[in-house]
């Protein structure tokens, strides 16, 4: 069998099409078995299951392929405290780190297509004080790529607060490792995108996103800092230092610190509107009509690999393509596929010339931060990939 790092996109997915084929369906759980009146009772049993094992208290999901949704289900309960609340479609969660690919990243690239941002100029031409402490060779695609060398997050040991406290941080950072040496996945990276996008756009982040990318798509439920009147609809996380059960208010704590907004975090979408995302996007790649509000070429290059040469971990601008982090590929959608995880609980993984997604949204961290979703992530797109080569068959 040929290289797969020489095959062609449509290739590679006959390749992974072919071998899920092959597989059958012990190599899944046990409790997993398809039946054969729904293709996706595996799919189903999965959640089921997680849920008694109390790795997350409930889920929303959805599976697309061809430009169709083909599957969605709504599992268990968005609230266990302080009150159950049971979970519904509509139900808006923190997306957490899906907020550098749904947001940041397409931000940054429209800026590229538009010729006012190049991806291997310094990040210091846009941001001049980003260059103290050895920072002045890091670019615009190592920030993207998280080939920067910077570290993981901002120092939260001590209690500052603050956009401008953050900013300083940002720029008062010193390297971790030269640019370009090895992959650490940095939100300090996607702070400084951010940071770029308000810079070059003359608005807050939130306002560029709404008025570039979420209103082009359509979508309806989807915002950075809700307001009260949308909060009851939203997935609680868990309590914050203070005791507070947080609902509305991010979870992640160094965009809370900011203000509730950063590159890295601080959206607020449902199942809907990613579905919605996930069809354009994957429409828009793949030369179809579609809103999605950057340019085909250019999706194809955020979605391939991009890290510097030689280098195992592979990484797209802004989406994950083969790393640790990519279990939520599972064992037999094909390595041109890509996505992203959040840490509360999200997922988004798309298979570009079969136009198939995943979209898992669950508030794992609900309430008390113990829950697990990295297997069933796993889990859900193995099984999701046997349905759909049973579906083409």
């Amino acid at each position: 069998m040929p290289n797969a790092s020489t095959m062609p996109r449509r290739t590679l997915l006959q390749t992974g099409l072919a071998c899920a084929a092959c597989l059958s369906t012990p190599f899944l759980p046990a409790y997993a078995a398809q039946e054969q009146d729904n293709p996706f009772s595996a799919v189903e049993n999965i959640f089921h299951q997680a849920i008694r094992d109390h790795r997350m208290p409930g889920a929303v999901a959805a599976i697309g392929h061809a430009g169709q949704l083909v599957w969605k289900g709504v599992f268990g309960n968005r609230a266990i405290i302080p009150q159950t609340e049971t979970m519904t479609w509509d139900t808006i969660f923190d997306m957490a780190s899906l907020t550098k690919v749904l947001i940041t990243a397409p931000a940054i690239m429209q800026f590229y297509e538009r010729s006012l941002i190049a991806l291997d100029t310094p990040a210091c031409h846009y941001l001049p004080d980003f260059a103290a402490h050895g920072k002045d060779a890091i670019t615009i695609r190592q920030l993207l790529t998280h080939y920067s060398g910077l570290p993981a997050d901002l120092d939260l040991s001590f209690p500052w607060s603050g956009k401008q406290a953050a900013i300083r941080m940002v720029m008062n950072t010193p390297l971790q490792n030269p640019p370009g040496e090895k992959f650490v996945y940095s939100d300090i990276n996607f702070i400084t995108l951010g940071l770029i996008v308000e810079r070059l756009s003359g608005t807050s982040l939130p306002l560029y996103a709404t008025e570039h990318i979420l209103k082009p798509l359509g979508l309806k439920a989807s915002f950075f800092l809700p307001y009260a009147t949308q909060k009851t609809n939203i997935a609680p996380t868990q309590y914050d230092e203070n005791g507070q059960m947080l609902q509305g208010i991010v979870h992640d704590p160094t965009a809370r610190r900011m203000g509730g907004v950063a590159g890295h975090a601080g959206l607020f979408s449902c199942a809907q509107d990613t579905v919605t995302y996930a069809h354009s996007l994957l429409d828009k790649l793949a030369g179809l009509p579609s809103t999605f509000p950057l340019k085909a070429e250019t999706l194809y290059l955020m979605s391939t690999p991009q890290q510097p040469q030689g280098k195992t971990d592979l990484r797209g601008l802004g989406w994950d393509i083969a790393t640790h982090y990519s279990t939520a590929r599972g064992a037999h959608f094909p390595s041109s596929s890509f996505g992203h995880t959040g840490f509360t609980g999200t997922s988004l993984w798309l298979v570009p010339n079969s136009r198939s997604f995943v979209v898992i949204l669950t508030n794992r961290v609900h309430p008390n931060g113990q829950g697990n979703v990295v297997t069933l992530r796993k889990d859900v797109a193995t099984a999701a990939a046997l349905a759909l080569t049973g579906m083409e068959q």
